[in-house]
């Protein structure tokens, strides 16, 4: 089999692979040789071969086992580079004597062997702006992604997403990627979550690769990573991060992180990747109220009724669920979705004692008490007090501020009286309660610290 042959063989890989992973993959690999029944090829690197190897080379032998050729089995190999002496001159001449056509920028780089594209998580279609629903509580989020997706002059660097589970961070980042894909399709754009980072960078490693993985990771034109909590307590792929985080914001590359808290609360993670990820927009997603719940069940409700066209959803079911089941959107929707199918099966409307009857499980989890003493417990944790202190007779500033941060968060996420949550603090007296939240309130007008510090309470509290 000549080279001109596999030539016209692998362009039939295009539509198998999709053309993008053909000119990534494919294109850069040269047949060296069929040695018996085995079909062995020319790589760049290493890790170019494993790859290829692992997600390709069943697509490659069915090819050429379809062409006529008796192959069982490919091999990847880094040629060496007395051979690659040996085939200069015969490039050269080709270059001289065959008119050249333009070559995506990636595709080249693969044929000089300079760059190493590390490829990333896969998006999903399906998070979109268009299908991102804005609300009060994750309007400034949105705003800010809109504006990194633009793709224009780097404003803010890096742009920090945050907050709770299912309130959208994943999703503004793949829509983000989506929409720099589609303005600039030339821009490199590489989402991975923190892990797939750790995991490259240890394979690197692994390998002996890593100059490769340095050259690849510092060579994308925006940088996503998502749930950069994950990295905590590593110290060799923190150290590696933060390596490559400066090279990029030194060459003005966009780097967008997301993460559960906000930089300066993740625990075990460098202080100087902290005050590095603190430099840029740090916006924090807050946790959904009923009209943005109400918009998200309403958009997935249209969705479905054209999926199922003939299934009835009576009036008020949507605002039935988004009243009850507050903990976080993706089990807002998974219960549209159990109940849209399931109503489907049985063939009946989707009322509201249906949705009671079906969601039960989901709904008695939403109903879940949150006691006094849990909130006593967990603001003991998050100021580093004992509970004791919290109920005991203290006043000293450093557990009186926590105490009334308590006493606000007990009048806010549960129904008990002032008399009731003052006999919980030690036998105090309801005025002493109402003067604590008040002065909370007070204070939240002026201290953006107080703020974040319930904002993070309350996340913790409900999900």
């Amino acid at each position: 089999m000549t080279n001109e042959a596999w030539g016209k063989l692998r362009e039939d890989l295009v539509k198998r692979v999709g053309r993008n992973n053909y000119a990534t993959w494919i294109e850069p690999i040269r047949l060296a040789e069929l040695r018996g029944s085995t079909a062995r090829f020319e790589v760049p690197t290493t890790f170019f071969g494993d790859w290829v190897s692992r997600n390709f080379s069943d697509h490659i032998l069915n090819h050429l086992v379809a062409s006529g050729q008796d192959v069982s089995r490919v091999e990847f190999f880094v040629p060496t580079a007395s051979a690659s002496q040996r085939r200069a001159p015969r490039a050269v001449a080709a270059q001289a004597t065959t008119p050249t056509k333009p070559m995506p920028r990636l595709a080249q780089a693969r044929r000089t062997g300079t760059d190493d594209e590390l490829p990333g998580a896969a998006l999903d279609a399906r998070f979109t702006f268009d299908s991102f629903v804005v609300g009060k509580p994750n309007e400034l989020a949105h705003a800010a992604a809109r504006r990194v997706a633009e793709g224009g002059p780097v404003t803010f660097n890096p742009l920090f997403l945050y907050g709770g589970v299912g309130l959208g961070k994943t999703h503004l980042m793949h829509a983000i990627a989506h929409e720099l894909q589609a303005r600039q399709p030339e821009m490199r754009v590489l989402y991975l979550s923190a892990e797939q980072f750790m995991y490259r960078f240890v394979q690197a490693l692994r390998d002996k690769q890593i100059m490769d993985f340095k050259e690849i990771f510092r060579s994308v034109d925006v940088l996503m990573v998502d749930d950069v909590q994950f990295i905590a307590g590593k110290d060799s792929t923190q150290e590696e991060f933060f390596h490559t985080f400066n090279a990029l914001v030194d060459q003005n590359k966009q780097i967008i992180i997301s993460a559960d808290r906000a930089p300066g609360e993740i625990k075990d993670l460098e202080d100087r990747i902290k005050s590095r990820l603190q430099c840029g927009l740090v916006v924090d997603l807050h946790p959904t109220d009923y009209e943005l719940r109400l918009g998200i069940l309403q958009q997935k409700a249209d969705a479905y009724r054209q999926q199922y066209p003939g299934l009835q959803i009576a009036g008020g079911v949507l605002e039935f669920l988004a009243h009850r089941i507050t903990t976080n959107v993706r089990v807002l929707e998974g219960a549209l979705t159990r109940l849209f199918a399931f109503a489907s099966l049985v063939g009946r409307e989707i009322s509201l004692e249906l949705a009671q009857d079906c969601l039960a499980d989901i709904l008695r989890a939403s109903d879940r008490k949150l006691t006094i003493e849990e909130i006593q417990r967990k603001v003991a944790e998050h100021y580093n007090i004992r509970l004791s202190d919290m109920i005991g007779p203290k006043r000293l500033r450093n557990i009186a501020r926590p105490r009334q941060v308590a006493m606000y968060l007990a009048k806010q996420l549960t129904p008990r009286s002032l008399p009731e949550i003052g006999r919980r603090f030690g036998g105090r007296d309801h005025t002493t309660i109402m003067h604590g939240v008040r002065k909370i309130e007070e204070l939240m007008s002026t201290d953006s610290q107080l703020t974040d510090d319930l904002n993070l309470l309350k996340r913790l509290l409900q999900g």
